[in-house]
């Protein structure tokens, strides 16, 4: 198994965009250093938790900053995109990279962003518009020569090189033929995740209870099967959960819950969830009420938390349980008003998953 980590990026409401950018960007270097093998990063618009509609930015900075960690946007949300722009655009990107670029998409998920682009949301338009956006993306990146593609949301043409050559289609990705595809999933069966299975991509799932856990890796081979695919290989599947490893369980505790951890979820993500009828995949039993889901119950029941020898118990626990994953992603957070214990809960994590943590890399620098 592998260390990596998925940003929102989240930030508490005092915090400017240059501060939490910037801040990103540090905590994406430090990652580097410790050896974290992959960061996955966010798109949002009407967030003002998670304030940052590019993740592209980040990345191309975070590039010039870091040697070996793979970055990712996680991701694209691609009913907001012409697909002819951003498939040009992910190409440069991973020239930029040197190939270091995996590419996250999505459909969006929050009902403001939707209507700001004005798409239907009740009729679920926007996953129609995912998927016929990616088909023609892949089309640009595996095409040899013109081609027109009319769909029912997008129109997009590779015209005909000009004779002379002044003119043509040239900006392919690195990565041949595209870098890796993932996509996300937090309900029991995601359909999501069941499309990753049928197309071959990375599956990413947002991790709050073991037993959703399984119902996602069941999601991924159903959709495999109906592809007439043969399921990935489990060593491809990402988690994404909240981690923390302080000295004693008592201090995780009170770092967490007290803390930006605890206050994100408090004041924007569980509202969140509960405004879309989505707290069921925190629950470790569906007899628990919603009102019971609270930031200390996510301590208990969501989150591992702990000594590093209970959070390496937590995470072979949930490897057994799950069957196996491949890369474990942290939910990385804001920690600039506690960037000692943070960045000391990161690097401990780093030695429990065996990670390369360079020798001039001090915990809490």
């Amino acid at each position: 198994m592998e260390l990596g980590a998925f940003m929102m990026p989240a930030h508490p409401p005092y915090r400017s965009l240059a501060e939490g950018h910037y801040h990103d960007l540090d905590t994406i270097e430090y990652l580097d250093r410790l050896g974290y093998r992959e960061v996955w990063i966010g798109e949002h618009y009407n967030l003002p938790a998670e304030p940052h509609p590019s993740p592209d930015l980040l990345i191309a900075q975070a590039v010039l900053r870091t040697k070996r960690i793979v970055l990712a946007p996680g991701g694209f949300m691609l009913p907001f995109h012409h697909p002819a722009e951003l498939a040009h655009r992910i190409s440069m990107l991973d020239h930029i990279a040197r190939g270091r670029l995996m590419i996250g998409i999505g459909a969006g998920g929050n009902t403001p962003d939707l209507q700001m682009f004005n798409i239907d949301v009740p009729s679920g338009l926007n996953r129609l518009m995912m998927e016929e956006a990616i088909d023609i993306m892949v089309r640009f990146w595996e095409s040899e020569g013109p081609f027109e593609y009319k769909g029912r949301f997008w129109t997009a043409r590779r015209p005909q090189d000009s004779p002379d050559g002044l003119c043509s289609y040239h900006i392919r990705p690195l990565q041949k033929p595209y870098p890796p595809i993932g996509v996300t999933g937090l309900s029991e069966g995601s359909p999501t995740l069941r499309l990753a299975g049928a197309r071959g991509w990375l599956p990413i799932s947002f991790c709050y209870s073991t037993g959703y856990l399984r119902g996602h890796w069941r999601a991924v081979c159903e959709g495999a099967e109906q592809a007439g695919r043969a399921p990935p290989p489990r060593d491809a599947w990402r988690v994404s959960r909240g981690v923390y490893v302080a000295e004693t369980w008592a201090e995780a505790l009170r770092r967490t819950v007290h803390g930006e951890m605890g206050r994100y979820y408090r004041e924007n993500f569980l509202p969140l969830l509960a405004r879309s009828g989505m707290l069921a995949a925190l629950k470790h039993h569906p007899d628990v009420a919603d009102s019971d889901v609270t930031v200390e119950y996510c301590a208990r029941h969501c989150w591992m938390i702990g000594t590093a020898e209970s959070v390496a118990e937590q995470i072979e626990q949930m490897k057994h349980e799950s069957g196996g994953f491949g890369v474990l992603h942290v939910m990385c957070l804001d920690h600039l008003d506690e960037m000692a214990t943070w960045r000391d809960s990161l690097a401990s994590l780093a030695h429990i998953v065996g990670t390369d943590i360079s020798s001039d890399t001090p915990a809490s620098a």
